[in-house]
C-alpha cells in the first residue's frame, strides 16, 4: 500500500463511522417520532399558566415581521399570561411604523416593542435578545426568529413540557419550511432540515437526552438566563452557545416535536451562502471556546455533542474532501490505488445509505414520502452536499483569518423575501 492509499483507508473510515452513527441517530430518531405522535394524541391538562415572555430581535424585516406578529398574537394561550416584546434593533426600513401600526390595532394586548439605534443596538441578535430581556416579566423565555410563523399549540405544547420535568433548562420546537417550492434550493434546504436537523436531534434525545438549542422556537427558564449572565454577544451561533452553557449547569434540552414553526428559508444561493458562513464561524467559535470541557469531569454530558460536532466541522469535512479527490484523479487516471476496487463500491454503498437514510427521515412528514424527493434526495448527494464542503471550508478559513487578525465576527442578517 501507498501512503495515497492510506490516507484514502483513513478518510473511509471516517466517512463511514459518522455515516453509521448518522444511522443509528436516524433509527431512533425514527422510533422517537412515532412515540411523539401517540403522545401528542394524549389530552394536557394544565395546574396554572405561567407567565412567558416571548421575544423576537429584528433587523430590517419589514417584509415579514407584520406576518410574525400576527402568528404570535394568535397562539392558543391565555393572552393575559404572555407577552411580546419585539427588539426592532436599529432598522433602517418600515418596521417601525408597522410594529406601530400593530401596537394600536391590538391595543390592550401585551405587545411592547423596543426600538435600538445604532448606540443602543446593533450588536447581533444576541445584543437584541439581552435588550429585550432587560424589560421582560416572564418566568419563562421563548424566542422566534422575526420570519416565523407558528403554529397555535406552540406555545401551549413547549410550556407544558417544561413546567412538567423540573429537570429541563429548555424545550425545543422544530422549525418547517414555509417556501420549500420557492426554488431547487429550498426544496434541497426542506430536506436538509427534516433529515439532517431534526431527525439527529430526535435520535441524540432519545438515546442520549441530548438536544441542541436551535435559533427559534424555543423555551428556556428565565433562572437559566439570570444565572448565565444573558447572551454571549460575541456568539454569532448563540443557539449552539447556550445549549452548553445549560449542560454545564446539569439541565437537559428537551425536543418536543409537535410544537412547530414555519419560517422563511434563503432561495438564492449568494443568501444560502452567507447565511451557511455564519453558522460555521459561530459553531466553531463555540466548538474552539468549549473544547477544552473534554478533559473535564463535570462536563461528561456534552463530550458526545463536542465530538459529534467537531467530527462533522473537521474529519468528516476533509474525509469527504480527499474521497471525492481521490475517485476524480483516480477515474482521470492521474493516480493509481490499490484501494481503487474498494473504494468504489464502500463510495456507491454511502450514497446508497444517504438516499435511504434521508428517505426515511422525510417519511415521517406527510406529503414528503413521494418519488419526487427520492430524485431530489439523489440529486442533492452530487450538488447540495458538495457545496456544504465548499462553504465548511470558506467559513474555516474566515473564521481562522479573523482570529490572526484579531478581528470581531459580524453577524450576518438573513436576507428576506416577499
Amino acid at each position: 500500500m501507498t501512503i495515497l492509499d492510506d490516507i484514502t483507508l483513513v478518510a473511509v473510515i471516517c466517512i463511514w463511522s459518522l455515516l453509521l452513527l448518522n444511522i443509528v441517530l436516524i433509527i431512533s430518531g425514527y422510533f422517537y417520532y412515532v412515540k411523539s405522535e401517540r403522545w401528542a394524541a394524549v389530552p394536557k391538562s394544565f395546574k396554572r399558566y405561567p407567565m412567558v415572555s416571548v421575544m423576537v430581535p429584528a433587523h430590517n424585516e419589514g417584509i415579514v415581521i407584520g406576518d410574525t406578529v400576527r402568528s404570535l398574537l394568535a397562539f392558543d394561550y391565555p393572552s393575559d399570561r404572555y407577552e411580546i416584546i419585539v427588539i426592532n434593533d436599529n432598522s433602517s426600513d418600515n418596521s417601525a411604523e408597522i410594529l406601530e401600526a400593530l401596537q394600536m390595532e391590538y391595543r390592550g394586548r401585551q405587545l411592547h416593542v423596543i426600538n435600538t439605534d445604532a448606540k443602543t443596538g446593533g450588536r447581533g441578535k444576541s445584543g437584541a435578545l439581552n435588550n429585550g430581556y432587560k424589560i421582560a416579566k416572564g418566568e419563562y423565555i421563548v424566542i422566534y426568529d422575526a420570519d416565523n410563523t407558528p403554529e397555535p399549540k406552540a406555545l401551549k405544547t413547549l410550556v407544558w413540557e417544561i413546567e412538567n420535568d423540573d429537570s429541563l433548562g429548555a424545550v425545543i420546537g422544530k422549525f418547517r419550511t414555509r417556501n420549500k417550492d420557492a426554488s431547487l434550493l429550498t426544496r434541497f434546504i426542506n430536506i436538509e432540515t427534516l433529515c439532517f436537523q431534526w431527525m439527529a436531534q430526535a435520535g441524540r434525545w432519545n438515546l442520549l437526552k441530548l438536544c441542541t438549542i436551535p435559533g427559534t422556537n424555543f423555551i428556556i427558564r428565565r433562572s437559566i438566563i439570570d444565572a448565565i449572565g444573558g447572551w454571549d454577544e460575541k456568539a454569532i451561533a448563540e443557539d449552539t452557545e447556550i445549549s452548553f452553557r445549560i449542560y454545564m449547569m446539569k439541565k437537559k434540552i428537551k425536543f418536543a416535536p409537535e410544537a412547530v414553526t414555519w419560517e422563511q428559508e434563503p432561495q438564492t444561493l449568494p443568501v444560502w451562502f452567507r447565511q451557511r458562513t455564519r453558522w460555521v464561524k459561530g459553531n466553531i467559535y463555540v466548538l474552539m471556546k468549549n473544547f477544552p470541557l473534554l478533559w473535564k469531569k463535570e462536563a461528561r454530558q456534552i463530550r458526545f455533542d463536542l465530538l459529534y460536532f467537531f467530527s462533522t466541522y473537521f474529519f468528516l469535512l476533509f474525509s469527504l474532501l480527499i474521497s471525492d479527490c481521490m475517485f476524480l484523479f483516480g477515474m482521470a487516471g492521474v493516480i493509481h490505488l490499490s484501494l481503487a476496487g474498494l473504494s468504489n463500491i464502500l463510495w456507491a454503498l454511502a450514497i446508497l445509505m444517504f438516499v435511504l437514510g434521508t428517505f426515511v427521515t422525510i417519511s415521517t412528514e406527510k406529503g414528503e414520502m413521494n418519488f419526487k424527493n427520492i430524485i431530489l434526495i439523489i440529486l442533492m448527494y452530487f450538488t447540495y452536499t458538495k457545496l456544504w464542503m465548499i462553504v465548511a471550508i470558506y467559513g474555516l478559513i474566515m473564521y481562522v483569518l479573523d482570529v490572526i487578525g484579531h478581528k470581531e465576527t459580524k453577524w450576518y442578517k438573513t436576507e428576506r423575501f416577499q
